[in-house]
Protein backbone atom coordinates (compact mmCIF):
# COMPACT_ATOMS: atom_id res chain seq x y z
CA UNK A 1 0.00 0.00 0.00
CA UNK A 2 3.11 2.33 0.69
CA UNK A 3 4.30 1.89 -2.49
CA UNK A 4 0.82 2.29 -4.42
CA UNK A 5 0.28 5.42 -2.33
CA UNK A 6 3.77 7.14 -3.09
CA UNK A 7 4.83 10.04 -0.69
CA UNK A 8 2.21 11.85 0.12
CA UNK A 9 -0.27 10.16 -1.54
CA UNK A 10 1.20 12.08 -4.62
CA UNK A 11 0.57 8.83 -6.44
CA UNK A 12 -2.97 8.74 -5.93
CA UNK A 13 -3.24 12.42 -7.02
CA UNK A 14 -2.10 11.35 -10.23
CA UNK A 15 -4.56 8.96 -10.83
CA UNK A 16 -7.17 11.24 -10.05
CA UNK A 17 -5.38 13.53 -12.51
CA UNK A 18 -5.67 10.76 -15.65
CA UNK A 19 -9.18 10.51 -14.36
CA UNK A 20 -10.41 13.40 -13.08
CA UNK A 21 -14.14 12.80 -12.80
CA UNK A 22 -13.17 9.98 -10.16
CA UNK A 23 -12.22 10.61 -6.36
CA UNK A 24 -10.06 8.07 -5.15
CA UNK A 25 -9.79 7.80 -0.93
CA UNK A 26 -7.50 5.75 0.72
CA UNK A 27 -8.37 4.48 3.94
CA UNK A 28 -6.00 1.54 5.79
CA UNK A 29 -5.56 -0.78 3.13
CA UNK A 30 -8.66 -0.02 1.12
CA UNK A 31 -9.26 2.11 -1.55
CA UNK A 32 -12.49 3.83 -2.47
CA UNK A 33 -13.64 5.18 -5.53
CA UNK A 34 -16.64 7.84 -6.40
CA UNK A 35 -17.58 8.64 -9.66
CA UNK A 36 -19.90 7.58 -12.63
CA UNK A 37 -19.88 3.70 -12.85
CA UNK A 38 -17.69 4.17 -16.35
CA UNK A 39 -15.04 6.32 -14.78
CA UNK A 40 -14.39 4.31 -12.08
CA UNK A 41 -14.38 0.93 -13.41
CA UNK A 42 -11.27 2.76 -16.05
CA UNK A 43 -9.84 4.06 -12.39
CA UNK A 44 -10.05 0.92 -11.05
CA UNK A 45 -8.46 -0.71 -13.76
CA UNK A 46 -5.20 1.16 -13.63
CA UNK A 47 -5.06 0.92 -10.00
CA UNK A 48 -5.61 -2.88 -10.29
CA UNK A 49 -2.31 -2.57 -12.43
CA UNK A 50 -0.70 -0.23 -10.50
CA UNK A 51 -1.13 -2.83 -7.41
CA UNK A 52 0.30 -5.55 -9.74
CA UNK A 53 3.47 -4.06 -10.09
CA UNK A 54 4.04 -2.72 -6.68
CA UNK A 55 3.85 -6.17 -5.49
CA UNK A 56 6.28 -7.26 -7.99
CA UNK A 57 8.60 -4.39 -6.29
CA UNK A 58 8.73 -1.93 -9.39
CA UNK A 59 8.91 1.27 -7.50
CA UNK A 60 6.29 3.83 -9.00
CA UNK A 61 6.41 7.12 -10.04
CA UNK A 62 3.83 9.58 -11.36
CA UNK A 63 5.40 8.87 -14.90
CA UNK A 64 4.51 5.13 -14.28
CA UNK A 65 0.88 6.05 -13.59
CA UNK A 66 0.52 8.08 -16.72
CA UNK A 67 2.60 5.48 -19.10
CA UNK A 68 0.49 2.90 -17.26
CA UNK A 69 -2.62 4.78 -18.42
CA UNK A 70 -1.63 5.12 -21.90
CA UNK A 71 -1.06 1.42 -22.50
CA UNK A 72 -4.47 1.22 -21.11
CA UNK A 73 -5.88 3.32 -23.65
CA UNK A 74 -4.81 1.10 -26.50
CA UNK A 75 -6.62 -2.05 -27.67
CA UNK A 76 -3.83 -4.02 -28.77
CA UNK A 77 -1.51 -3.54 -26.23
CA UNK A 78 -0.65 -5.83 -23.09
CA UNK A 79 -1.46 -5.41 -19.39
CA UNK A 80 0.76 -2.19 -17.93
CA UNK A 81 2.15 -4.81 -15.00
CA UNK A 82 2.97 -7.08 -18.39
CA UNK A 83 4.85 -4.53 -20.36
CA UNK A 84 6.26 -2.50 -17.60
CA UNK A 85 6.99 -5.50 -14.53
CA UNK A 86 9.49 -6.90 -17.02
CA UNK A 87 12.90 -7.17 -15.71
CA UNK A 88 15.89 -7.08 -17.60
CA UNK A 89 18.93 -7.35 -15.29
CA UNK A 90 19.37 -5.76 -11.64
CA UNK A 91 21.86 -3.11 -12.05
CA UNK A 92 23.70 -2.07 -8.34
CA UNK A 93 20.84 -1.66 -6.79
CA UNK A 94 18.43 -1.17 -9.13
CA UNK A 95 16.34 -2.92 -12.23
CA UNK A 96 15.99 -2.00 -15.73
CA UNK A 97 13.04 -3.21 -17.13
CA UNK A 98 11.09 -1.48 -20.34
CA UNK A 99 9.18 1.70 -19.15
CA UNK A 100 7.10 1.73 -22.58
CA UNK A 101 4.91 -0.37 -25.07
CA UNK A 102 7.38 0.44 -27.62
CA UNK A 103 10.50 -0.69 -25.32
CA UNK A 104 8.57 -4.06 -24.62
CA UNK A 105 8.24 -4.76 -27.77
CA UNK A 106 11.92 -3.62 -28.74
CA UNK A 107 13.60 -5.98 -25.97
CA UNK A 108 10.94 -8.88 -27.33
CA UNK A 109 12.10 -8.53 -30.33
CA UNK A 110 16.00 -8.63 -29.58
CA UNK A 111 14.68 -12.26 -27.39
CA UNK A 112 13.27 -13.56 -31.02
CA UNK A 113 15.66 -12.22 -33.64
CA UNK A 114 19.54 -12.84 -34.92
CA UNK A 115 19.72 -8.80 -35.94
CA UNK A 116 17.62 -6.18 -34.26
CA UNK A 117 17.65 -2.62 -35.71
CA UNK A 118 16.28 -0.28 -32.43
CA UNK A 119 15.99 2.89 -34.95
CA UNK A 120 14.29 5.97 -33.24
CA UNK A 121 14.79 9.70 -31.55
CA UNK A 122 17.00 10.71 -28.10
CA UNK A 123 16.06 9.20 -25.14
CA UNK A 124 13.83 5.87 -26.54
CA UNK A 125 15.89 4.45 -24.80
CA UNK A 126 17.53 1.92 -27.45
CA UNK A 127 20.93 2.20 -26.48
CA UNK A 128 20.74 1.70 -22.73
CA UNK A 129 18.25 -1.19 -23.47
CA UNK A 130 20.39 -3.35 -25.98
CA UNK A 131 23.43 -2.77 -23.40
CA UNK A 132 21.10 -4.25 -21.05
CA UNK A 133 19.90 -7.57 -22.83
CA UNK A 134 23.65 -7.59 -23.83
CA UNK A 135 24.56 -7.76 -19.84
CA UNK A 136 22.06 -10.30 -19.60
CA UNK A 137 22.92 -12.55 -22.18
CA UNK A 138 26.50 -12.62 -20.92
CA UNK A 139 25.49 -13.50 -17.00
CA UNK A 140 23.18 -16.10 -18.50
CA UNK A 141 26.22 -17.85 -20.54
CA UNK A 142 24.62 -17.39 -23.36
CA UNK A 143 27.46 -15.77 -24.76
CA UNK A 144 31.19 -15.67 -23.80
CA UNK A 145 31.72 -11.94 -24.49
CA UNK A 146 30.47 -8.36 -25.33
CA UNK A 147 31.32 -6.25 -28.11
CA UNK A 148 30.34 -2.66 -28.43
CA UNK A 149 31.04 -0.53 -31.11
CA UNK A 150 30.52 2.72 -32.87
CA UNK A 151 31.80 4.83 -35.60
CA UNK A 152 34.43 7.16 -34.60
CA UNK A 153 32.10 10.46 -35.99
CA UNK A 154 32.12 13.90 -34.37
CA UNK A 155 28.80 15.36 -33.79
CA UNK A 156 29.56 18.66 -35.51
CA UNK A 157 32.09 19.80 -33.78
CA UNK A 158 36.15 19.58 -35.20
CA UNK A 159 37.95 17.84 -32.43
CA UNK A 160 40.81 18.21 -33.82
CA UNK A 161 44.16 16.34 -32.69
CA UNK A 162 43.28 14.70 -29.37
CA UNK A 163 46.56 14.20 -26.87
CA UNK A 164 47.97 11.07 -25.79
CA UNK A 165 47.39 6.99 -26.75
CA UNK A 166 45.02 5.71 -29.44
CA UNK A 167 42.87 4.69 -26.10
CA UNK A 168 42.62 8.34 -25.58
CA UNK A 169 42.14 9.23 -28.62
CA UNK A 170 38.93 6.74 -29.09
CA UNK A 171 38.02 7.18 -25.57
CA UNK A 172 35.68 10.41 -26.16
CA UNK A 173 33.51 8.37 -28.96
CA UNK A 174 33.20 5.59 -26.72
CA UNK A 175 32.83 6.88 -23.36
CA UNK A 176 28.46 6.18 -23.56
CA UNK A 177 29.32 2.88 -23.77
CA UNK A 178 31.27 2.99 -20.72
CA UNK A 179 28.72 4.90 -19.02
CA UNK A 180 26.09 2.07 -19.70
CA UNK A 181 28.35 -0.89 -19.09
CA UNK A 182 29.24 0.66 -15.75
CA UNK A 183 25.88 1.46 -14.29
CA UNK A 184 24.70 -2.25 -14.87
CA UNK A 185 28.17 -4.05 -13.79
CA UNK A 186 30.82 -3.40 -11.05
CA UNK A 187 33.21 -0.85 -12.72
CA UNK A 188 35.70 -3.18 -11.18
CA UNK A 189 34.61 -6.09 -12.98
CA UNK A 190 34.51 -4.19 -16.27
CA UNK A 191 37.93 -3.67 -15.67
CA UNK A 192 38.85 -7.59 -15.20
CA UNK A 193 36.87 -8.36 -18.30
CA UNK A 194 37.99 -6.33 -20.98
CA UNK A 195 41.85 -6.96 -19.40
CA UNK A 196 40.39 -11.13 -20.14
CA UNK A 197 38.14 -9.75 -23.82
CA UNK A 198 34.93 -10.46 -22.28
CA UNK A 199 34.14 -7.04 -22.51
CA UNK A 200 35.40 -5.25 -25.96
CA UNK A 201 34.52 -2.01 -26.53
CA UNK A 202 35.89 -0.20 -29.63
CA UNK A 203 35.38 1.75 -32.81
CA UNK A 204 33.58 0.47 -35.89
CA UNK A 205 36.82 0.49 -38.16
CA UNK A 206 38.75 -2.37 -35.34
CA UNK A 207 35.52 -4.60 -36.58
CA UNK A 208 36.96 -5.09 -40.33
CA UNK A 209 38.59 -8.52 -41.08
CA UNK A 210 36.69 -10.30 -38.22
CA UNK A 211 34.32 -12.78 -37.54
CA UNK A 212 32.26 -12.26 -33.99
CA UNK A 213 30.92 -15.47 -32.69
CA UNK A 214 29.31 -16.40 -29.39
CA UNK A 215 29.23 -12.46 -28.85
CA UNK A 216 26.24 -10.35 -28.30
CA UNK A 217 27.16 -7.47 -30.27
CA UNK A 218 25.74 -3.60 -29.86
CA UNK A 219 26.40 -1.10 -32.62
CA UNK A 220 25.37 2.67 -31.20
CA UNK A 221 25.30 5.93 -33.65
CA UNK A 222 24.61 3.81 -36.41
CA UNK A 223 23.34 6.62 -38.39
CA UNK A 224 27.08 8.00 -38.88
CA UNK A 225 27.87 4.52 -40.82
CA UNK A 226 28.23 4.86 -43.86
CA UNK A 227 26.41 2.04 -46.37
CA UNK A 228 30.01 0.18 -46.62
CA UNK A 229 30.62 0.42 -42.89
CA UNK A 230 26.80 -0.98 -42.27
CA UNK A 231 27.66 -3.88 -44.80
CA UNK A 232 30.91 -4.57 -43.04
CA UNK A 233 29.56 -4.89 -39.43
CA UNK A 234 26.84 -6.73 -40.55
CA UNK A 235 29.05 -9.14 -42.49
CA UNK A 236 31.30 -9.56 -39.21
CA UNK A 237 28.15 -12.22 -37.88
CA UNK A 238 29.25 -15.07 -36.52
CA UNK A 239 27.94 -18.43 -35.25
CA UNK A 240 25.96 -18.18 -31.81
CA UNK A 241 25.84 -14.47 -32.20
CA UNK A 242 23.57 -11.97 -32.12
CA UNK A 243 23.82 -8.33 -33.06
CA UNK A 244 21.56 -5.42 -31.91
CA UNK A 245 22.33 -2.16 -34.06
CA UNK A 246 20.77 1.42 -32.74
CA UNK A 247 21.05 4.73 -34.13
CA UNK A 248 18.33 7.89 -34.80
CA UNK A 249 18.07 8.68 -38.53
CA UNK A 250 17.20 12.40 -38.13
CA UNK A 251 20.65 12.62 -36.37
CA UNK A 252 23.29 12.05 -38.75
CA UNK A 253 26.72 14.04 -38.31
CA UNK A 254 28.22 12.25 -41.52
CA UNK A 255 30.09 15.33 -42.99
CA UNK A 256 28.69 14.09 -46.39
CA UNK A 257 27.09 11.10 -48.42
CA UNK A 258 24.28 8.50 -47.58
CA UNK A 259 23.50 7.37 -44.12
CA UNK A 260 24.24 3.00 -43.85
CA UNK A 261 21.13 3.24 -40.98
CA UNK A 262 18.68 4.48 -43.94
CA UNK A 263 20.28 2.32 -46.72
CA UNK A 264 19.36 -0.43 -44.84
CA UNK A 265 16.28 0.39 -43.85
CA UNK A 266 15.36 -0.80 -47.40
CA UNK A 267 18.04 -3.32 -48.44
CA UNK A 268 16.86 -5.65 -45.28
CA UNK A 269 13.55 -5.01 -44.49
CA UNK A 270 11.24 -8.40 -45.05
CA UNK A 271 14.20 -10.74 -44.33
CA UNK A 272 13.63 -13.02 -41.75
CA UNK A 273 15.46 -13.47 -38.49
CA UNK A 274 16.23 -9.31 -38.54
CA UNK A 275 13.35 -7.07 -37.03
CA UNK A 276 13.21 -3.11 -37.38
CA UNK A 277 12.36 -1.75 -34.11
CA UNK A 278 10.71 1.58 -34.40
CA UNK A 279 10.52 3.76 -31.24
CA UNK A 280 8.73 7.15 -31.18
CA UNK A 281 8.45 9.89 -28.51
CA UNK A 282 5.83 8.24 -26.60
CA UNK A 283 9.13 5.97 -26.04
CA UNK A 284 11.20 8.72 -24.53
CA UNK A 285 11.80 8.23 -21.03
CA UNK A 286 14.21 11.25 -20.35
CA UNK A 287 12.48 14.44 -19.55
CA UNK A 288 8.91 15.24 -20.38
CA UNK A 289 10.20 17.87 -22.82
CA UNK A 290 12.58 15.55 -24.74
CA UNK A 291 9.46 14.13 -26.17
CA UNK A 292 7.42 17.71 -26.94
CA UNK A 293 11.40 18.86 -28.07
CA UNK A 294 11.31 15.73 -30.61
CA UNK A 295 7.81 16.29 -31.84
CA UNK A 296 8.21 19.92 -32.82
CA UNK A 297 11.47 19.03 -34.94
CA UNK A 298 9.59 16.03 -36.39
CA UNK A 299 7.16 18.64 -37.42
CA UNK A 300 9.56 21.70 -38.39
CA UNK A 301 11.21 18.81 -40.53
CA UNK A 302 7.91 17.74 -42.32
CA UNK A 303 6.81 21.23 -43.29
CA UNK A 304 10.33 21.93 -44.60
CA UNK A 305 10.22 18.95 -46.58
CA UNK A 306 6.70 19.78 -47.99
CA UNK A 307 8.08 23.52 -48.69
CA UNK A 308 11.13 22.17 -50.39
CA UNK A 309 9.10 19.75 -52.72
CA UNK A 310 5.94 22.47 -53.51
CA UNK A 311 9.03 24.90 -55.00
CA UNK A 312 10.58 21.66 -56.88
CA UNK A 313 6.73 21.17 -58.36
CA UNK A 314 6.66 24.97 -59.18
CA UNK A 315 10.10 24.87 -61.21
CA UNK A 316 9.49 21.98 -62.65
CA UNK A 317 6.02 23.51 -63.93
CA UNK A 318 7.64 27.22 -65.23
CA UNK A 319 10.04 25.14 -66.90
CA UNK A 320 7.52 22.96 -69.02
CA UNK A 321 5.83 26.43 -69.91
CA UNK A 322 8.84 27.81 -71.20
CA UNK A 323 9.32 25.05 -73.71
CA UNK A 324 8.48 25.23 -76.77
CA UNK A 325 4.97 23.87 -77.73
CA UNK A 326 4.09 24.31 -73.62
CA UNK A 327 1.61 26.58 -72.13
CA UNK A 328 2.89 30.29 -71.96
Amino acid sequence: MVRLLGPGDRLLKTVEREHPRVRVLARGNELTLAGEKHDVERAAELLRELATLARDGVDLDPAEVTRSQRILERDDAPAPSDVLGQAIVQARGRIVRPKTLGQKRYVDAIDDHTIVFGIGPAGTGKTYLAMAKAVQAFQRKEVSRLILTRPAVEAGERLGYLPGSLNDKIDPYLRPLFDALNEMLDPELVVKLMATGGIEVAPLAYMRGRTLNDSFVVLDEAQNTTPEQMKMFLTRLGFNSQMVVTGDITQVDLPGGASGLKLVTQVLRGIDDIHFAELTSDDVVRHTLVGRIVDAYTSYDAAQMARQQARERNRDGARAGRRPGGAS
